[in-house]
């Protein structure tokens, strides 16, 4: 005779915390050697006696499609004063020993050829006028 036994399984509703216990105590414990390895950042913060310079206008040279040259700069009165290329490097160079952060823009009208605007900005090159860039009119759509 075969006897068939009923085994009876309970269900168990309980959550087993003891694995969470044994990884919190391993994080724990790593946390707390190396928390005092870590070095905090420095962080170099603005002192209070220092103040920043605004930046100075540049000085703007137009070349016209007649091929003339004029210097216009904005830092001191805004007026347009026509140059010739001597003049030109003589009071930029000068301006420039004044106030060496100052930069210098060009802007050609549409009609002047690439060739003249090449020229300028090589005879600045040339003098080693530093701070030279291109000036140019955005888009409108």
């Amino acid at each position: 005779m075969i006897i068939e036994r009923r085994t009876s399984r309970r269900l168990i509703n309980n959550i087993n915390v003891v694995p969470y216990i044994d990884v919190m105590l391993v994080l724990l414990v790593i946390f707390m050697i190396t928390a005092p390895l870590i070095n905090p950042g420095q962080i170099e913060l603005p002192q209070i006696g220092k103040s920043l310079a605004p930046p100075v206008a540049p000085m703007e040279v137009s070349i016209r499609a007649n091929g003339t040259l004029t210097l216009r700069d904005r830092s001191v009165d805004g007026k347009e004063a026509q140059v010739t290329k001597t003049e030109l490097i003589r009071i930029i160079k000068q301006k420039q020993s004044a106030r060496p952060d100052q930069a210098v823009v060009i802007a050609a009208d549409r009609n002047v050829r690439y060739e003249e605007v090449m020229n300028v900005l090589d005879v600045l090159q040339q003098e080693q006028v530093r701070k030279v860039g291109l000036l140019a009119k955005p888009r409108t759509n």
